[in-house]
């Protein structure tokens, strides 16, 4: 039997909005002979189960066994074709490319000029949008009529078309490595974290040189300009250059509020770059801006013409949430962000079929976190037991070195000490593992192993002791990392003045206010 939760049919159907499952029925029933069709019998009954179950299909006797896997690829063909026409998805990339379908269609009946008529206009159209890669399609097959047919449209035509050509492809090279860089280093973000010592650095820089072309900023247009600062962001970001981080996100942001179109063209870089902007925000501590930021892209995203399809709800929810939450840990009011776990949980069984085991378990530490400010240690802990018991989770190492961390500090804080050398062991060894061991966790490790040898009245003494070996990595290039995920100073300060962490943070905040 098919697992449910990987059958990609009865995930398409379930995605289905009601107005989408309409538009599929009068698609099918446009013709007579459709209307009982064995494919839209079994859309029927797929739509009515809540979990996808093969013997369910079978009983039915809509389709014999050996026949399901091809009604089946039938159907999700055809539920594809519904979804295309339907006026909600035609966005420029969609119209771009059926307008060459249709210039297509034309060339091949030999009616040249009217393919060509379509092309111009789909060239332009592409042009303006900045979608290069369809216009030089469009272009190429251009060349290719303009090669049979003297259609004498223009004087000069094919040497028009031949630098309309060689311009295209230059720019789409240039994209083309500037994309693969950005990617390239993206995916080294998420496997290994922050650049951990001078020669990771090093390594980095020499990665990230060899591979950045030759461009001239001044000549680059929209989407170029938003490669190069993704690629400078993603570099930034491994070597910890926060600074350098928050330039190149706002020149990203600003950038599209400067060109509103493109907001509703690319949805997706949009909201990405208004969450790397945040993100930097948090780094660098800079609160005001990071209210100003959130509230603006709160406000953007609710405008009616922003688009509103299941990727973009899914990557406005994940962002909005994950800075929601931050903005509350900025401020240490993190009873005041209680309310976003239900919100979150909800959520993310809405999202479920769109959004990666990854970010789940983020989610999960943002929680944790949010209860561990708020003292609530034993709920802290249940939500990082879901990140470290996950098997599977093979990406952000670093996020599942400091869930174990703060698991420590919560198991001591819920004076859960029976449950504490075993967790250390544990937490010890996957580290070591990890070739994670940075001297902020040797001291946390140290410094807990150490517990059951120091009588209650030097306990504070301790306290005082640890503090003072760990503020000297607060500044520490590679060292300071550890405090990105777990403000270990706040808490110790919390604990040598018996204060709640939260009301120590929220001090902080005041201080260092911009």
């Amino acid at each position: 039997m098919t697992n449910g939760s990987k059958d990609n049919l009865f995930i398409l159907i379930k995605s289905l909005s009601k107005s989408e499952k309409r538009q599929f029925k009068l698609y099918v029933n446009r013709l007579g002979v459709n209307a009982n069709a064995k494919f839209l019998a079994l859309f029927n009954l797929l739509d009515k189960l809540k979990t996808y179950d093969e013997n369910t299909i079978l009983k039915s006797d809509i389709v014999k066994k050996q026949q399901l896997s091809n009604l089946k690829a039938h159907l999700y063909k055809q539920i594809l074709v519904s979804l295309r026409l339907n006026p909600v998805n035609q966005d420029i990339r969609i119209q771009l490319r059926e307008q060459l379908d249709f210039a297509t269609i034309l060339y091949q009946k030999g009616l040249y000029k009217q393919s060509l008529k379509i092309l111009d206009k789909a060239k332009n159209m592409a042009l303006e949008n900045q979608e290069k890669n369809l216009a030089y399609e469009v272009i190429e097959l251009e060349k290719i009529i303009e090669s049979q047919y003297i259609t004498r449209s223009i004087s000069g035509r094919a040497d028009e078309l031949v630098i309309q050509a060689k311009e295209l492809s230059q720019k789409n090279v240039l994209t083309s490595k500037l994309s693969n860089l950005s990617l390239q280093l993206y995916g080294l973000m998420l496997k290994t974290g922050y650049a951990k010592s001078d020669e990771e650095i090093t390594e980095i820089t020499a990665y990230f040189n060899a591979r950045l072309p030759e461009y001239d900023i001044e000549t680059l247009d929209f989407r170029e300009k938003l490669w190069v600062y993704k690629a400078h962001l993603w570099y930034s970001f491994l070597i910890q250059d926060f600074l350098s981080c928050y330039k190149y996100a706002t020149k990203w942001v600003d950038m599209f509020y400067e060109n509103p179109p493109m907001i509703y063209l690319n949805p997706v870089w949009f909201l990405k770059g208004n969450n790397y902007l945040m993100e930097c925000l948090q780094l660098v501590k800079y609160r005001s801006n990071f209210k100003t930021t959130l509230t603006r892209l709160e406000e953007t995203i609710t405008r009616a013409e922003f688009p509103r399809n299941e990727n973009v709800q899914s990557l406005c929810f994940i962002y909005l949430y994950n800075n929601r939450f931050n903005f509350h840990f900025l401020e240490g009011k993190f009873a005041d962000g209680e309310y976003l776990v239900a919100e979150v949980l909800e959520q993310l069984k809405l999202h479920e079929n769109s959004i990666d085991e990854h970010h789940v378990m983020i989610f999960y530490y943002k929680i944790a976190c949010l209860y561990f400010g708020m003292g609530d240690n034993k709920t802290c802990i249940k939500y990082l037991r879901l990140i470290i018991d996950n098997k599977n989770l093979t990406m952000r190492e670093d996020l599942m070195c400091f869930a174990r961390v703060l698991s420590l500090v919560a198991h001591y804080e819920a004076g859960m000490d029976y449950h504490l050398e075993v967790q250390l062991r544990s937490t010890y060894k996957f580290l070591i593992k990890m070739n994670d061991l940075h001297e902020v966790q040797r001291e946390m490790i140290k410094f807990l192993k150490n517990l059951g040898n120091i009588y209650p009245h030097e306990l504070k003494r301790e306290f005082i002791k640890l503090h003072d070996r760990l503020q000297l990595y607060e500044d520490h290039p590679y060292e300071k990392r550890a405090f990105l995920y777990l403000d270990i100073i706040s808490w110790l300060q919390s604990k040598i003045q018996n204060r709640p962490v939260a009301e120590i943070i929220r001090e902080k905040a005041k201080v260092y206010m911009r």
